[in-house]
């Protein structure tokens, strides 16, 4: 045991150094806005996921389980734009001061995303995979293209 215990006490002084020099920053807002929104994003691209995967025909279309992925992403898809209100601009956010200063051309993009999976929903049971492959493509391009206007990569 006295071996052991100067390399785990390395080990633990080099985590807790580390640690210590992270840039990372804590929401600490009462209501935790930037938190809870970038947890439902997160929520979303989880859920996206398998449907990409059978888009790209690396996973095989079971119409229950895409229709059911499809439909909760719609659940979701409503939920984060709340939280980016006036409070919500604050470290450790994502989004650049532009969702703000540019109201208008914000909701613009996230009524453009709320459409395109809407689209992805209609035809998320039709087992028509040029129709799906083509929904769920129109749905990551809106993601990336918000994310290149209105998201800082840090």
């Amino acid at each position: 045991m006295l071996k052991t215990f100067p390399a785990t006490f390395a080990l633990m002084a080099a985590t807790l150094l580390l640690g210590a020099c992270s840039d990372q920053v804590k929401d600490t807002h009462p209501q935790q806005l930037v938190t809870q929104r970038q947890a439902i994003f997160k929520k979303m691209t989880k859920t996206l996921e398998p449907m990409g995967l059978v888009a790209r025909g690396h996973k095989d279309y079971v119409k229950v389980e895409f229709v059911e992925g499809a439909q909760a992403l719609k659940d979701l898809s409503g939920q984060p734009w709340v939280f980016f209100s006036a409070d919500g601009n604050y470290p450790p956010t994502k989004a650049k001061p532009v969702v703000w200063s540019q109201a208008a051309e914000f909701k613009a993009a996230t009524d453009q995303y709320l459409a395109t999976v809407d689209k992805l929903v209609e035809v998320s049971g039709s087992a028509d995979l040029p129709a799906i492959s083509a929904a769920v493509d129109a749905v990551q391009k809106s993601c990336k293209s918000c994310h290149d206007q209105f998201r800082n990569e840090r």
